[in-house]
């Protein structure tokens, strides 16, 4: 009877081992499936973020016959897009302020020459620029939820215990939302 009990005990405390490794692994993976989607999303904000800049390059050229910019404008665009590439979120905040600051700029040039905001090229170019500015907010409320998700992972029990085991640390957020409240700047 004993030894019956005994072997019972052995397999209860073994079962639920089992059970604690399997959420552990269960919970760790989670992790690493939110930190990779976390990953790639932010890419494709970086992508978003490249092309908003090329399409600036391309403004500048279609403004510049009819402005005189400065050679700083169109250096401190290829500068930002350099920057991209290595940016981590709060890197990101900071180039999306300053690339709204320069479209700004060049969307009071067209407004003031009136030839130039009949352009194609420049009509085709703005609609083009709407349409990344739309991709580069989706892409960040996805990564914005990707990034809650984890955060949330790290403060809440039992997934906190693994988090702190294994030294994750919460996801900085995309926080973009004031400066496109905001009116840019517009000064040459």
């Amino acid at each position: 009877m004993v030894d019956i009990l005994s072997l019972v005990l052995i397999v209860v405390v073994v079962l639920v081992a089992i059970g604690i490794v399997a959420a552990f692994i269960g919970i760790y993976n989670r992790f690493f499936s939110l930190k990779n989607s976390a990953e790639a999303t932010l890419g494709q904000v970086k992508v978003a973020m490249k092309k908003r800049l090329d399409m600036i390059e391309q403004l500048l050229g279609a403004v510049k016959s009819y402005a005189a910019f400065e050679k700083e404008t169109l250096t401190g665009v290829t500068a930002m897009r350099a920057r991209i590439g290595s940016a981590g979120p709060g890197d990101l905040n900071d180039l999306e302020r300053e690339s709204r600051s320069v479209l700004g700029r060049l969307l009071a040039v067209a407004e003031n020459y009136p030839d130039l905001k009949t352009s194609r090229t420049v009509q085709d170019l703005m609609g083009a620029v709407k349409g990344v500015e739309d991709e580069i907010a989706r892409q960040r409320y996805t990564y914005n939820n990707i990034a809650q998700q984890y955060n949330t992972m790290t403060d809440t029990i039992p997934s906190n215990l693994v988090a702190g085991a294994m030294g994750f640390t919460k996801l900085q957020y995309l926080e973009f939302g004031e400066e496109i409240e905001r009116v840019p700047t517009i000064a040459f």
